[in-house]
């Protein structure tokens, strides 16, 4: 049985993804770092595992995901204090991708959003610049590494029901005011996609809901 983990198990992308994944076979682990989140987890089909990855140590993350055969990064700092918002999705993203490496994981899927990157055009006074910048460094450091790595980009998450329907024009070639939103139920369905899907290795996917079925809209 092939085991995943998931970093920040107790988002609500998460909770969504741990049954599809068990469903399809996986063992699932899921690394939380609050304890009074543990029954949702397991509820969820996940394995809870308490331990906090911004003060963990590589050696620690290393060993955290040893014997695993992917990683999904779905934490988050959640905004509002930029110096948090720098440890969890910078640091520690980046601590997480050298500790798979380290630890021979291979697979490695970033959940990051749509138009990050270097030219996010987030103005430094704006809330959002911390977690732009910060997504920004840790999806570019992953595209470095000898990871097996797909760096997803979901448009403005909503709660909206699975319809299994994406839409994957580039942020870059989206017309002005064209809608971004996308169900957080889609992008668990994406994931578990793109971990059964070796021709998503090595790509940015940038995407949102849309009228093109999921394992059509992720060929290359």
């Amino acid at each position: 049985m092939k085991k995943v983990a998931i970093i920040g198990g107790h988002g609500k992308i998460a909770l969504l993804l741990a049954p599809l994944l068990k469903e399809a076979g996986w063992e699932v682990t899921s690394v939380i770092r609050n304890a009074a989140h543990i029954n949702d987890v397991a509820a969820a089909g996940a394995t809870p595992v308490l331990h906090d990855v911004v003060s963990s140590s590589r050696e620690e993350l290393t060993e955290l995901l040893a014997g695993h055969d992917a990683v999904v990064w779905s934490a988050g700092a959640g905004g509002g204090d930029p110096e948090r918002t720098y440890a969890v999705d910078r640091d520690a993203a980046i601590a997480s991708m050298d500790a798979a490496a380290a630890a021979d994981v291979q697979r490695y899927v970033m959940v990051s959003y749509l138009g990050a990157g270097p030219d996010h055009g987030v103005p430094p006074e704006n809330s959002f610049f911390a977690y732009a910048e910060a997504k920004a460094a840790a999806d570019a450091h992953l595209r470095r590494s000898s990871l097996a790595w797909t760096v997803l980009g979901p448009g403005a998450l909503t709660l909206e029901s699975p319809s299994g329907m994406i839409n994957t024009t580039p942020a870059a070639e989206r017309v002005p005011g064209e809608s971004g939103k996308t169900s957080r139920a889609n992008v668990a369905l994406v994931v578990l996609a793109l971990l059964e899907r070796p021709d998503t290795i090595l790509r940015t996917i940038e995407f949102s809901d849309g009228n093109v079925a999921i394992s059509e809209a992720l060929a290359p």
